[in-house]
């Protein structure tokens, strides 16, 4: 008996931890409203989204339903230089995208495990799609939340999932020359800006929450720590 009291006390203790952290997504902490950040989706509806019905909020979750489009968050464009911070999940074998400047400028969102682009670097979840490879995979299990983050200054891009910094680059290092134009012939030029926030139907389930946006002013310092490499 004390035994099954223990389990279902444990049982219970889990139960309310998973409630409070759905409770405290779609809010900004009190570092991210010093630092200037804005909630771009408020966890109840679609305010400020644009869409073709094929998207809903459920527990405070933007979801893909069925077919229809992108969703498109309408108020504003992103600024040129910026952080994004967001959480995503995916079901097994699912596919998605973050698109924040204009043409084929993706953080790609994914199932790296069972989605054939998880086969190709460059394709693989948190890449800067068709262009850059992240340099290890941070993703966890389909199902799981994962936390994104975007952070653009100038001509540096950098690419963060669940914590780690998977992508940093100067689209003008002369060494990338042969990627980005790579990039180019698909549809992005890296120097474009002025897109708004796309999340990605690509016909799989996806689910988004605690989306934030802050602008920069161009002269942050940015983390510069060497990437981690894959095992």
């Amino acid at each position: 008996m004390h035994r099954l009291s223990l389990c279902l006390a444990l049982i219970l203790t889990c139960a309310a931890a998973v409630l409070l952290r759905a409770d405290e997504a779609n809010q900004l902490t009190s570092d991210e409203k010093t630092n200037g950040f804005e909630l771009l989706f408020n966890g109840q509806d679609l305010a400020g989204w644009k869409q073709n019905g094929n998207w809903k909020v459920t527990d405070g979750v933007i979801e893909r339903t069925g077919g229809g489009g992108d969703i498109v968050y309408d108020v504003k464009h992103i600024p040129d230089d910026f952080e994004l911070r967001f959480e995503w999940k995916v079901a097994p074998g699912s596919n998605s995208g973050v698109y924040y400047r204009p043409g084929q400028y993706e953080y790609q969102i994914l199932d790296n495990q069972k989605h054939r682009d998880g086969k190709t670097p460059d394709t693989s979840a948190a890449s800067l799609y068709y262009c850059i490879a992240p340099s290890h995979d941070a993703t966890k299990e389909p199902g799981q939340w994962n936390t994104g983050r975007i952070v653009c200054q100038g001509t540096v891009i950098q690419h963060w999932l669940n914590g780690e910094k998977v992508v940093d680059i100067d689209y003008t290092n002369p060494d990338l020359a042969e990627k980005v134009e790579k990039l180019r012939k698909r549809g992005a030029k890296l120097d474009s800006r002025g897109a708004k926030l796309k999340l990605q139907d690509h016909g799989d389930p996806v689910w988004y929450r605690s989306i934030r946006l802050r602008e920069l002013d161009g002269t942050q310092e940015l983390d510069k720590s060497p990437l981690k490499e894959e095992k």
